[in-house]
């Protein structure tokens, strides 16, 4: 039997979800939001944390889930195998993606009846990328800024200002300025108006 930890912001979307992946045979399905994925992890007493974490790139607040299995996968942390469920026109969620250290792509519009043999693979230590994702993957994979960087470019192409920046990231000002001149030169940009169309030209943000 393996467990997936099917983690959703959207209700409606979670119990859809559940209720396709445990028609599968040997899987258990398990659903937490973006604030229980810590517990839901580590189980509950007898009961063993799961065997696949899954989260779909579409949810809303996805980029957040990513973000906390990055954190708990880091030295001393818990995490299991995560797997996302994406489309190839996903650039920046497949980036994040895989520097939370994905090892399973899964295609949206790809049948459903093998997706319980994907799980399986993965909660055997296995890795699996549809077909239809692999270029994009291996775009974002050679993408040269960070996600800091991304995440402060997004922002100036929205119209923040460097100050704007620093209040919403919780940084400094000169932090700002310095991560934008990173990204300016990691770009080959000429300057910031110039990084922020490569980047966009590029499906970067």
């Amino acid at each position: 039997m393996t467990t997936v930890l099917l983690v959703h912001t959207v209700p409606l979307w979670r119990a859809s979800l559940a209720s396709l992946l445990g028609s599968g045979q040997g899987i258990d399905v398990r659903t937490a939001d973006r604030g229980a994925i810590r517990s839901a992890l580590v189980g509950a007493g007898p009961v063993p944390g799961p065997d696949v974490l899954l989260t779909d790139l579409d949810c809303p607040d996805a980029l957040d889930v990513l973000e906390e299995v990055r954190s708990l996968a880091e030295p001393h942390g818990r995490c299991c195998p995560l797997a996302v469920l994406t489309r190839s026109d996903r650039p920046r969620g497949l980036r994040r993606a895989y520097e939370a250290g994905a090892r399973g792509y899964i295609d949206k519009y790809r049948p459903v009846e093998d997706l319980s043999e994907v799980m399986h693979k993965l909660a055997d230590g296995g890795r699996h990328i549809d077909e239809s994702l692999a270029f994009s993957l291996l775009q974002v994979a050679d993408m040269p800024l960070s996600p800091r960087e991304l995440s402060v470019l997004s922002l100036a192409e929205g119209g923040e200002t460097v100050s704007g920046i620093a209040q919403r990231l919780h940084l400094t000002p000169g932090t700002v300025r310095n991560y934008l001149a990173a990204a300016i030169r990691k770009s080959g940009a000429r300057n910031r108006v110039d990084a922020i169309r490569r980047a966009k030209e590029a499906g970067w943000i």
